[in-house]
């Protein structure tokens, strides 16, 4: 007869056991637009972003569309496997278009993310929450 795995505990196996903080840059129709957005250097912002991650370890990846266009550039912050075996859950920021907000970001994903280390306390203002069809997915199990 097996043992019974307590509920509380997770087992990650893989790559999952290992995962970095990622932050996930949209650059669907309204992020990332220089168009839409002109006062804003979209792809100083990713390079930024990228030679961060290279230089602290975390990972950046692009997405098309994540969906509130009325608050674009979007960037969601996405604990690393230690960072939500600590209880931290995918953080939306929303309005991230200047250098202040692109550097607090890096600042918090050097740092270890969600989870992990509190994020600066001007860019908590900048959280945002997903589209529902975010939230409704992120339930299903």
């Amino acid at each position: 007869m097996s043992a019974a795995i307590p509920a509380s505990r997770t087992f990650l196996i893989g790559a999952a056991r290992e995962r970095p903080c990622t932050l996930v840059v949209c650059r669907g129709c309204c992020c990332g637009d220089p168009r839409k957005h002109p006062g804003t250097d979209h792809a100083w912002q990713l390079e930024r972003l990228r030679s961060g991650a290279a230089e602290h370890g975390f990972a950046v990846r692009t997405t098309d569309c994540l969906g509130p266009c009325d608050q674009a550039n979007v960037i969601v912050v996405q604990p690393s496997a230690a960072g939500r075996r600590a209880g931290g859950r995918p953080t939306w920021v929303g309005f991230a278009m200047d250098d202040d907000c692109t550097e607090e970001v890096l600042e918090w994903a050097a740092a270890g993310g969600p989870g992990l280390a509190e994020p600066p306390v001007t860019l908590e203002m900048q959280f945002i929450d997903p589209p529902r069809d975010a939230r409704v997915r992120s339930r299903r199990r």
